[in-house]
């Protein structure tokens, strides 16, 4: 069973910007970028985006200011990844969850302060 969609890497930087649409922009003018997929709020507003550059996928958050480094990676087991991470002392961000995007997702950040986001694709696009 596949476990992330096809032709995506298991690690995936993402930024947290304070504008996704004008980072998708730069991206897209500076490096040639790809749109990927897009996610808006309830209320219209961007929140959560991807974009691909050469053989890599870039996401992105929106987020007043930013606020540090995150790296979203898909694995083939969350709850499995959230638990070993837990047990090498992260602290807990996120349980894993299902948010509607198509992914079950955690959240933990390790000692030095990123946040990891696991991921498991629920359903092959």
């Amino acid at each position: 069973m596949a476990y992330k969609p096809e032709g995506y890497t298991d690690i995936s930087p993402y930024l947290l910007v304070a504008d996704i649409a004008a980072t998708l922009d730069f991206l897209e003018a500076a490096f040639g970028a790809t749109r990927l997929r897009l996610h808006h709020r309830p209320n219209g507003d961007p929140m959560h985006a991807e974009a691909r550059i050469g053989d890599s996928v870039v996401m992105l958050g929106q987020a007043p200011g930013g606020d540090g480094a995150h790296v979203h990676i898909y694995v083939p087991d969350v709850r499995a990844t959230y638990a070993a991470a837990l047990k090498a002392g992260a602290t807990s961000v996120q349980e894993p969850l299902d948010q509607g995007d198509g992914d079950l997702r955690a959240g933990v950040q390790d000692s030095q302060g990123t946040i990891w986001w696991p991921s498991t694709q629920l359903s092959v696009r």
